[in-house]
This record gives C-alpha cells, sequence and structure tokens, in this order.
C-alpha cells in the first residue's frame, strides 16, 4: 500500500482463501455502528455474499444464522444484539428511484446496511458513512484468491486504521484463527472483544485510541484533561503492570500496540461479585474491602514504566479534578433531571462548600486511586488464592487521592444496591486490615473522609448519567440514578456534611423525595 494511498483511508488486503475472507468480515464487523453502509463491489464471483453474510452473521453472534440471499427480495431485515441490519442485493434494481419502494434510504440512520451492487443506488446511499468494499480476482491465485480494497470518508479512516492495526496484532500474537465476539462496552470510547481459540482457549482485545481533546473548558484545558482522565492507553499498561507486581489479578498483557492504542490481554472470565440475582456476595465484596487495605499499606511509586524509555506520572486528584466533577451535577442533573435553573451566586456558594471539604481530602497523605472499584470491574477467580482471587479491571484513570475514594466506591456500587449493613461491615474489615498493619489507624477521620467522598463521587456520577442521557442518547444509566440519589442522601447524614445537606436540600430538593413522588 502506498503512503498516499494510507493517508486517504484506502487499504488494499490480500485474502489467500475464503476463511481470510470470512476473518476480514470478522474485522469490519467490528467496527461498524448502527448508520453505516457497507458497500461491496466487484464481479459477479468476487466474494460479495460471502462477505456480506460473513459479516451479518458476525453482527447476530451466529456463524450458523441462515442468511437467504435477497437476489429476489431485494432486501432482508435482521434484529441483531449489535442493533437493526439490513442486507440488499440491488442486482436486479433497474433505476435508482426504485429504492423509494425498498425503504433503503429511509432506515439508512437506524441499522447498519450491507448493499451489495452499490452502484445501482446512484447517488441515494450517503457517502459519509459509507465504507466502500471493491473484491476482485487476486490474478496471482485465481482459484481461491481475492484481493479487497477498503476505502471510507473521513468518518472511516480512524476506524479502518484501527481494523488493520487490530487485524496485524491479532496474527501477530498468534491469535490469527481466534474467533471475535463483541462484548458489551462501557460508558467510555473504549471497546472490547473476546477472542476464542479453536481449543476454546480465550482473551479479550482491548480497543482504546488516543482521546481526542474536547472544547477547552477551562485554563484552556478540556474535561478529560482537568479531571485526570487517561488519553491514552499508557495509562491502563503502567496501572496493570504496577498492580501485577504487587501480586494482584490485573489481567497480563500478552501484545500490545501503544501508538494505536490495542491490548490483546488475559481474559480473567466472566465471574463477578453479584450471585444469580444480582446483588452483592457479601464476602466478595469484603475480600475486596481487604485487596485495598492491603494495597493502602504499601509505599506506592508515582511514576511507572510503561515501555523502555517511557513512564507514566500518576496525576494527583488534584481541587481542580474534584470541583470539576461536582460540578456535573450542576450542569447536567440540575436543569435535566431536577427541572432547576441555578443563578450564579447559587453555584458559588456550591464551590464553596466543596472547597472546604476538599481542604480535609487533600490533607491526607495520597495512595494509588483505582477510581471505579466496583461490581463492573471486580471478577472472582476462584481458582487461586487470598487476594490473587479478585480480578481487577478498568483501572487506567487511577490517580493519587485520599484512599477512602476506593472504598467509597465499592461500599456505594453504582450499579447494585449495596445495603447500609453490607456498607458498615466493609468499613469494618477495611478497618480491622489497616489496624493490623498501623495499630493507631484513625477509623472515625477515614469514616468522616469515606463520607465526604461518597458524597463527592455520587454526585459526579448523577451527573454523568444525566448527561449520558441528554448528551449522548443512552438513557439506561437513569434507571440507576434512584441508586446515586439514595447513596448521596445517606453520604450527607454524616456531621461534616451538614452545611452541604442544607444546601442540597434548598436547592435540589428532588433529591430527598421517595422514588415515585413528583417533582
Amino acid at each position: 500500500m502506498t503512503e498516499e494511498a494510507r493517508a486517504a483511508g484506502t487499504h488494499r488486503l490480500l485474502l489467500a482463501n475464503e476463511a481470510a475472507t470470512i476473518r476480514l468480515a470478522a474485522d469490519i464487523a467490528a467496527i461498524v455502528k448502527p448508520g453505516d453502509i457497507v458497500a461491496l463491489s466487484g464481479h459477479l464471483g468476487s466474494g460479495k455474499s460471502l462477505m456480506a453474510r460473513a459479516i451479518l452473521r458476525e453482527l447476530a453472534g451466529d456463524l450458523a444464522l441462515e442468511a437467504p440471499s435477497p437476489t429476489f427480495t431485494l432486501v432482508q431485515s435482521y434484529e441483531t444484539p449489535r442493533g437493526p441490519v439490513l442486507h440488499a442485493d440491488l442486482y436486479r434494481v433497474r433505476s435508482p428511484d426504485e429504492l423509494d419502494d425498498l425503504g433503503l434510504v429511509e432506515d439508512v440512520d437506524q441499522a447498519v446496511m450491507l448493499v451489495e451492487w452499490p452502484d445501482r443506488a446512484g447517488g441515494r446511499l450517503p457517502a459519509g458513512r459509507r465504507l466502500d468494499i471493491l473484491l476482485d480476482i487476486d490474478p496471482d491465485n485465481p482459484e481461491t484468491g481475492r484481493i479487497a480494497d477498503l476505502s471510507g470518508g473521513v468518518l472511516w479512516k480512524q476506524r479502518l486504521a484501527i481494523a488493520v492495526a487490530a487485524r496485524k496484532l491479532i496474527d501477530g500474537a498468534g491469535w490469527g484463527e481466534a474467533r471475535r465476539d463483541f462484548m458489551l462496552g462501557d460508558a467510555s470510547t473504549r471497546a472490547y472483544e473476546r477472542l476464542t481459540r479453536p481449543g476454546g482457549e480465550t482473551a479479550v482485545l482491548m480497543i482504546s485510541p488516543p482521546r481526542p481533546d474536547g472544547p477547552p473548558i477551562r485554563m484552556g484545558k478540556p474535561y478529560s484533561a482537568i479531571a485526570h482522565l487517561a488519553e491514552t492507553i499508557d495509562a491502563f499498561v503502567a496501572m496493570d503492570r504496577g498492580l501485577r507486581s504487587l501480586g494482584y489479578s490485573a489481567p497480563e498483557i500478552l501484545a500490545e500496540d501503544l501508538a494505536g492504542g490495542l491490548l490483546l490481554i488475559e481474559d480473567l472470565g466472566a465471574e463477578g461479585v453479584l450471585d444469580a440475582e444480582g446483588r452483592p456476595i457479601p464476602e466478595r465484596y469484603e475480600a475486596t474491602a481487604r485487596l485495598l487495605a492491603d494495597l493502602h499499606r504499601h509505599t506506592l511509586p508515582t511514576i511507572l514504566p510503561v515501555a523502555e524509555g517511557h513512564d507514566h506520572i500518576i496525576p494527583e486528584y488534584d481541587r481542580q479534578a474534584l470541583a470539576i466533577e461536582t460540578e456535573l451535577i450542576l450542569e447536567w442533573y440540575a436543569p435535566h433531571i431536577a427541572g432547576v435553573t441555578l443563578p450564579a451566586v447559587t453555584q458559588a456558594e456550591f464551590g464553596r462548600i466543596w472547597n472546604k471539604l476538599f481542604d480535609e481530602i487533600l490533607a491526607a497523605p495520597a495512595t494509588w486511586t483505582l477510581r471505579d472499584v466496583h461490581s463492573p470491574n471486580l471478577i472472582w477467580l476462584d481458582e487461586r488464592e487470598g487476594l490473587a482471587k479478585l480480578g481487577l479491571i478498568d483501572f487506567q484513570d487511577a490517580v493519587l487521592g485520599h484512599p477512602a475514594y476506593d472504598l467509597a466506591a465499592l461500599g456505594q456500587d453504582a450499579r447494585v444496591d449495596v445495603p447500609a449493613a453490607l456498607e458498615l461491615r466493609l468499613l469494618a474489615a477495611y478497618g480491622s486490615a489497616r489496624r493490623a498493619d498501623v495499630p493507631d489507624f484513625d477509623l472515625a477521620g477515614f469514616a468522616r473522609a469515606y463520607a465526604i467522598l461518597g458524597a463527592q463521587r455520587n454526585t459526579k456520577i448523577a451527573g454523568i448519567f444525566a448527561r449520558l442521557d441528554k448528551r449522548d442518547g443512552k438513557p439506561g444509566y437513569l434507571k440507576h440514578l434512584p441508586r446515586i440519589e439514595a447513596y448521596l442522601r445517606r453520604n450527607l447524614e454524616h456531621p461534616a456534611l451538614e452545611e452541604l445537606k442544607g444546601w442540597y436540600q434548598a436547592h435540589m430538593p428532588r433529591l430527598f423525595e421517595e422514588p415515585g413522588e413528583a417533582v
């Protein structure tokens, strides 16, 4: 491939056989989204239908899916875990006007569209979200070989680069024959796939390209920089190896492409810390509290290696980061959930109260704060011993902060109800473990910081869930809001938060209403 072609987002791939074509289909399926059009061109027999069916089966998560050719029906629709898919074969279309009767153009924003013979559509298929795949027989291998030319607009340039880099990483690590299955992602831009070899061995592909800077909002910096959110995969690599060096079960890194934001990592499995009904398993939560106590007894480095000659400096969870997170509730929750407009003087009072509380938090010695220690990121490894039974993931945003933060994230799990009795049990387990190492450990002072940081975290999360709904079109997170509000109320009962509680009662009374009451 020439540099000019690469810069234009065009990729030429040699496919040695049908298996290689199906692998390319899996690579394409991994990066398509609703609203995308995959336009498949080429002569009769070049492999368009094979490619379309293979992409469809990958999206459906069913390699045995019956996918009849739509040559006569023209369009066949499917519902898949990745959203609706339309498979169209336009070979028999005589005029682009016929597409109006098929409803193909009307559905363009809601579905992934796989279109064979796209030239028959004229200009009816939007170019912006279109990936063109031109298939041809390889003259050097005419029996089984194919040549695939992939090209797309600016929206496809990065995605194609990721797909090609991911395939290179997978093949180079010896996982080229593995099946790729989409895994549910998180609220970020990261994506994950489970790779399964023919023999059943699994690994996880982590796709985390460099985060583009958002608009500057303060001090010329975007939100992500102020809140110290990881902008590259380097932070994950550094923290992963740091945690493993201490004996904790972070996933082993099997292969890496740091520039591309790709990692192939150990699959720790799917068994978590919740029971079959989705409730916390107390013993596993308590084991997590003891792990945190063990982590916090160490003197930990603030600089960790990423690669030879390249280090990661763990940022401080400073006043600016703590404050900008709390302000999310003012920007998103207040207007869109609580239905209130807060004047500048009221918002300034909010900031003043929090700043006094931050004074206490920032005066304490800092440690590694993993930042998201709750059920989605905890994996139970029953075959391992001691603290290694707990698998840890999603720690790339780690900072140097107060040790109470991560315990508050656990004891007030954003995704599942943690009863107050279990929360107290976790505090007791943590305190007992710390006192075994430091007999004069100040549990009362720790509990005070726990309440402050629990309030800070849930204030932030209330704003984030409102933002995910309003800005990002992800209303599913709103189902967790009653839990977050209940946790916040629980924290506000601590005497340290009396002034903050008064502010919330005066300006966001919705927080204190029982579920079902009118706002």
